[in-house]
């Protein structure tokens, strides 16, 4: 059995190594880029994108987690959303919305992952269901009442799930969001309405 303060550790230990990897992810496409004309600015490129690992990747890692089901995926996505970043930085028109390209990078690599996942499964007539997950926020609940919530989310329709997740889990706006989604604050207020109504139902049904 792990103790709370092992588990603290060994998230820690892996942010570490995450950071380690892209930093070095980073630092590769930054040594790429000095050499060609007209990118004088990677290096400070470099600083930004890790200043903004740094800050978000937690939160990122832990939408990708509840999205997907699984950790490593997780972080994988949201290394690979972030190189993007870098790749794409001096094309951002508005460099203080780096944030949100992440975020919604991170989204949609997480729809590409659940895509592949269904894709792969359907000819073996397997649900494809991830395991549950268990947020450290959620430490009130008892794990059974963390799982049974986690398995509801999961069978959400993807609209419902990601405005749900993104509206009270990351604690965005309706208009943060709706940038993060592509749709309007209209939309995910609708979006939110019904996955709390239907969430409710499920967990009633359990009940």
């Amino acid at each position: 059995m792990m103790l709370p303060g092992e588990a603290a550790k060994g998230r820690t230990a892996r942010l570490w190594y995450m950071e380690s990897n892209l930093t070095e992810s980073v630092t590769a496409l930054g040594t790429a880029a000095q050499a060609s004309p007209g990118r004088s600015d990677a290096a400070a490129a470099e600083r930004a994108v890790t200043r903004l690992y740094e800050a978000h990747a937690l939160g990122m890692i832990r939408l990708a987690h509840i999205m997907l089901g699984d950790r490593a995926s997780a972080e994988d996505v949201v290394q690979e959303a972030f190189c993007g970043l870098y790749r794409r930085w001096s094309h951002l028109a508005d460099p203080s919305s780096a944030v949100h390209y992440v975020r919604s990078a991170v989204l949609n690599r997480c729809r590409s992952v659940l895509r592949r996942r269904t894709t792969s499964l359907a000819p073996r007539g397997l649900g494809g269901q991830p395991e549950p997950v268990i947020s450290a926020e959620s430490a009130v609940l008892t794990r059974e009442e963390r799982d049974e919530i986690m398995r509801a989310v999961r069978r959400l329709p993807q609209r419902q799930r990601e405005a749900l997740v993104l509206r009270f889990y990351l604690d965005l706006s309706a208009e943060e969001t709706a940038t993060t989604m592509g749709i309007s604050p209209s939309s995910v207020r609708s979006a939110t309405h019904r996955a709390l109504a239907s969430l409710g139902r499920m967990l009633q049904e359990q009940s």
